[in-house]
């Protein structure tokens, strides 16, 4: 767990509870204390732990989050829209480093989503190398042929555009035109452009679980901190 120690006025600033600036006018309402001291003096470093703001500890010192992303919400700290981090608590979003995705839903894609404001983390994550599996439920436009399944699990699947075939997927018919994918790459639109190939059409995506973290528990939006020392 780490312990930081920091001025006052900067961790404040870096944990979005106030600007540098402000950080004076913040301690002045804020009953802010030092293993139960209160303090004023906003240059004086402090260890992330000893600090509290009106009896609550401090927020953790990096952040990592699973979300239930709804569908129109848009992973992306720029675009126009709804973005994700619209979601998450102002203070969140004043963070410094930022907090952003690890990887991207599309817009129309819900479910489970990771995000981050540990740099390391997301590009261990991120990277092609990584071995986390991602579990979707996919809703398409036709009923199944029948080969899908075989096709997947091959990893002979050549998407257009690609150089290399994709790795083993796995399928798991629920219905006609339900069925559940796992898979372990992320390529840009990779669920969709799969059924695509197959001359399909998915019509809703939904992410179930990021490795073992699954939105069972959490109502559409919503939103809990996990342990980023023991997440994947």
């Amino acid at each position: 767990m780490q312990n930081s120690y920091k001025r006052v006025d900067a961790h404040l600033s870096s944990l979005g509870y106030c600007s540098r600036s402000e950080a004076k006018k913040f301690v002045k309402i804020f009953r802010v204390c030092v293993r139960g001291i209160r303090l004023f003096q906003t240059d004086k470093k402090v260890y992330h732990n000893d600090v509290t703001i009106n009896e609550e500890p401090l927020d953790p010192e990096t952040l990592t989050i699973l979300m239930h992303k709804p569908s129109g919400v848009i992973c992306s700290h720029e675009d126009a829209g709804v973005l994700i981090y619209s979601l998450l608590p102002e203070r969140w979003q004043r963070r410094n480093p930022k907090i952003s995705t690890i990887g991207r839903l599309d817009g129309d894609t819900t479910g489970a989503i990771l995000l981050t404001d540990d740099g390391g983390l997301n590009h261990r994550l991120s990277s092609p190398k990584s071995d986390t599996t991602k579990l979707y439920e996919v809703t398409l436009f036709q009923p199944l042929k029948g080969d899908e399944a075989e096709l997947f699990a091959s990893g002979t699947l050549l998407l257009k555009g690609e150089k290399k075939p994709l790795l083993p997927a796995k399928m798991e018919q629920v219905s006609d035109k339900v069925v559940r994918v796992e898979l372990c790459e992320g390529k840009y639109h990779q669920v969709k452009r799969m059924f695509g190939a197959v001359g399909n059409k998915v019509v809703a995506l939904h992410r179930i679980r990021v490795g073992e973290h699954g939105v069972e528990d959490l109502a559409v939006g919503e939103h809990k901190i996990l342990d980023s020392s023991v997440v994947l």
